[in-house]
């Protein structure tokens, strides 16, 4: 059993609680300037946007890392794992932080979330970067009749229950070991990223809450709610957008995300980071560092 207190990690950031909608989130911040709000994604905590942080800090901003609900050292209620849900926390994360809205960035689960935020609650969002994560209509179409349902085939098994909770924390985690390897690009992850989310898993309630976030997306295909949300998210998005996509996302494929734009009615700028997989902000943290700076000081960002 690992305590909350593993993910607590020394830097030059501090770490709070910061609570939203009755419900306390641990956060990372560094910096003062325009606030840029970071969530994380799967299997991982608010720490994968650590070079993230340091550098928007650097040049200006205000950077607060969060962990999602049932992650980290935020509480892990038992539900609220659906979408909106998680974007409203976001968005009241935004205004307990003391700002009307911000520059959101999500990777993975924490880009649909970012997604959703623009549609449900767009004065909440001033700006939206997206990291490895199709709109999620354009996910759903490739995953029916394209090439993303096999490359994604892991999702289908994590809607049995209990039996992926065990798997995913048998031997000291090591199947959260071996996803972080299988969608990266060789080499990656370091041993120290690498421990880390192992030992981030095994906080207990976080490997079920973080597999609740999978089951609510497939389970709501067929549910009145799952189709409340897909018709939401034919709403265009009306806030400037930064796409970015490892070259070698063997997970969440690059065909798949780059037919986004369709559903976004502002500046859209796409951007393939060559050498990266499923994490490119992990794995070439200096080039999506360059694409996200360069698009925030960007006062008029076109493609």
């Amino acid at each position: 059993m690992t305590e909350e207190s593993a993910v607590l990690i020394d830097g030059p950031w501090t770490h709070r609680t910061v609570s939203a909608a009755g419900t306390r989130f641990h956060v990372a911040e560094i910096g003062d300037g325009p606030l840029v709000l970071l969530l994380h994604g799967f299997p991982q905590f608010w720490w994968t946007w650590h070079e993230q942080m340091t550098a928007l800090a650097a040049a200006g901003y205000r950077a607060v890392a969060v962990d999602l609900r049932g992650y980290g050292a935020s509480d892990k209620p038992p539900r609220g794992y659906d979408l909106i849900t998680l974007a409203s926390d976001a968005a009241g994360l935004i205004r307990a932080l003391g700002e009307a809205n911000a520059v959101v960035v999500g990777h993975a689960t924490g880009g649909l979330a970012g997604w959703t935020m623009a549609a449900y609650f767009p004065k909440s969002v001033r700006r939206l970067a997206i990291v490895s994560m199709p709109h999620p209509l354009r996910l759903r179409g490739e995953v029916l009749t394209g090439g993303q349902g096999w490359a994604g085939r892991h999702f289908f098994g994590f809607q049995l229950p209990m039996l992926p909770e065990r798997r995913l924390l048998a031997d000291d985690a090591a199947r959260i070991a071996a996803m972080l390897h299988a969608w990266s690009r060789p080499g990656w992850p370091d041993p120290t990223t690498e421990r880390l989310c192992r030992d981030a898993f095994q906080i207990p309630g976080v490997a079920h809450c973080s597999l609740e976030y999978h089951r609510w997306l497939f389970r709501s295909q067929v549910r009145p709610d799952g189709h409340r949300y897909m018709r939401r998210m034919q709403q265009p998005i009306g806030v400037p957008t930064l796409h970015i996509h490892g070259a070698m996302d063997p997970f969440l494929l690059p065909g798949t995300a780059r037919g986004s734009g369709r559903y976004v009615d502002a500046p859209y700028r796409w951007r393939l980071i060559e050498g990266a997989g499923h994490f490119p902000h992990q794995e070439q943290p200096d080039r999506v560092n360059a694409a996200l700076i360069g698009w925030l000081d960007d006062a008029e960002p076109e493609s």
